[in-house]
């Protein structure tokens, strides 16, 4: 593997900050296992920003070192596969697949774009069935997947108005990965939020919880990029033309019919997926854990007699690597919280910092990770649990720190490469997309309008719900 600067200049910053801490005089507070926890963060974190190296290899190493030295057990490093969250999200994307299955997202694509007489109102309903599907769909880069066709179709009935086909390009990526907050399943990094909060203060958010403090994030964080795409990709001229999408154009890229009845197997996979959901939502009432609900309703959709899609044919659709990756981060969060190694990091920090202050911090930081490490999942595994050892020793409370921290590393539209669905729309053969420097001018704009809204949620909305700013 050929070396580039990025790569080198990591290496170097690795190799120094491991050296620092072999030498036994330096940081005399730190304990050998905090040591070896910090060298082995402080490489894979250089390797995920640096080298392009898989992160899941990168994780797994990182997962291993940690065993072999003796910092976890072999238990702990296995165990968090058997995690309840990964349970949750393999079942998630057992039940996307058997939605794929179906024609549902094209009849739905048709009922809410087909209403749409201007283009604002065509801007804001696909804006809103774009976070629909945060519900249905697990993953960001899934979702930009099952969103290409309807895209298609809408760039197809809108050729000869290009600027608003570059609109809808930049769209559709921007709110896929703002709107991911609005649910647990969202996205991985949201899993492993969960799961360090869980490990270090026996405090565990259910998918109620999530929901309420996530969904009015995404619907108010969508809408106003959605805005922001509008103004900074079209001229008034574009926005003033009237705009009429047929369910005709709209099938010509659906296999499935969008319009007239549904078969019975749209029927059952839309009463499964509302059942799960609604289950979902009322876990206070039931008490039924959300894996076991989704197992439920795995297991119900891959059925022979009731299912829309075979078990074997569903479990191809499971990111296994992404599933690996969370395993051995959350084992390397294990690692930093039981070594002190989080406690030590975040013990040098100011002692009189407000929580705004605090916050404002976390937020700033968290939305610029996207520049450095690409990944969502490893920016949530670095970040979050320093964040969450930062704010126990600030008085700050650690599940606002936290999902403040998460939802702002949400943001990863600066750059082509930034994130799956924004390399998805970037180059479709044949349609015109957006440039680079779409995504630069946009990114000016959105990124500090999203921490500042993501800050006005912590400090103002989410201690109307239940989590308070301070402990």
């Amino acid at each position: 593997m050929t070396l580039n600067l990025r790569a080198t200049a990591a290496l170097c910053v690795a190799l120094s900050l491991c050296a620092l801490l072999v030498v036994p005089g330096n940081f005399p507070g730190l304990s050998g296992q905090a040591r070896l926890t910090l060298a082995v963060f402080v490489l894979a974190t250089c390797a995920w920003i640096g080298t392009p190296v898989d992160d899941t290899y990168i994780a797994l190493g990182a997962g291993l070192a940690l065993t072999v030295t003796g910092v976890i057990s072999s238990d702990t490093l296995f165990g968090t596969l058997g995690d309840s969250t990964v349970w949750l999200l393999i079942c998630a994307f057992v039940l996307a697949a058997a939605v794929a299955r179906t024609g549902l997202a094209g009849r739905a694509a048709a009922f809410l774009v087909g209403g749409a007489r201007t283009v604002r109102q065509l801007v804001h309903l696909t804006t809103a069935a774009l976070v629909v599907t945060a519900f249905a769909v697990p993953a960001t880069s899934g979702r930009a997947a099952l969103a290409l066709p309807v895209f298609l179709a809408l760039a197809k009935a809108l050729a000869d108005r290009r600027r608003l086909v570059v609109m809808l390009a930049l769209l559709f990526p921007t709110v896929i990965l703002l709107s991911a907050v609005a649910t647990l399943i969202g996205a991985g990094a949201h899993l492993i939020t969960v799961s360090v909060l869980w490990q270090e203060t026996g405090e565990r958010i259910g998918f109620t919880q999530w929901l309420l403090l996530g969904l009015p994030l995404a619907v108010a964080s969508s809408h106003l990029a959605a805005e922001l795409v509008l103004l900074t990709t079209t001229r008034r001229a574009d926005r003033r033309g009237a705009v009429h999408i047929t369910a005709e154009q709209i099938q010509e890229h659906s296999k499935s019919p969008v319009t007239g009845p549904w078969t019975p197997s749209e029927t059952r996979c839309a009463l499964l997926l509302g059942t799960v959901v609604l289950l979902w939502c009322s876990e206070p009432l039931h008490r039924v854990s959300p894996a076991v609900v989704a197992l439920i309703g795995a297991v119900v959709a891959s059925s022979p007699a009731l299912g829309t899609v075979r078990l074997k044919d569903a479990l191809k659709t499971v990111p296994w690597s992404l599933l690996l990756f969370m395993a051995a981060t959350m084992a390397m969060g294990v690692a930093l919280a039981d070594s002190g190694a989080a406690r030590w990091v975040v013990g040098g920090l100011p002692a009189e910092v407000t929580p705004l202050a605090f916050l404002t911090v976390v937020v700033v930081v968290s939305t610029a990770a996207h520049l450095v490490l690409q990944s969502r999942s490893a920016r949530s595994s670095v970040l979050v649990p320093l964040v969450v050892a930062a704010a126990v020793g600030a008085g700050v409370n650690p599940v606002a720190a936290a999902l403040a921290s998460t939802a702002a590393a949400g943001f990863c539209h600066t750059l082509p490469a930034s994130a799956k669905p924004v390399t998805l729309f970037a180059d479709i053969p044949g349609t015109p997309t957006y440039t680079p420097r779409d995504l630069l001018r946009l990114s000016a704009v959105l990124a500090p309008l999203t921490a500042a809204l993501v800050l006005i949620f912590a400090v103002a909305v989410w201690p109307l719900l239940g989590v308070p700013v301070a402990r």
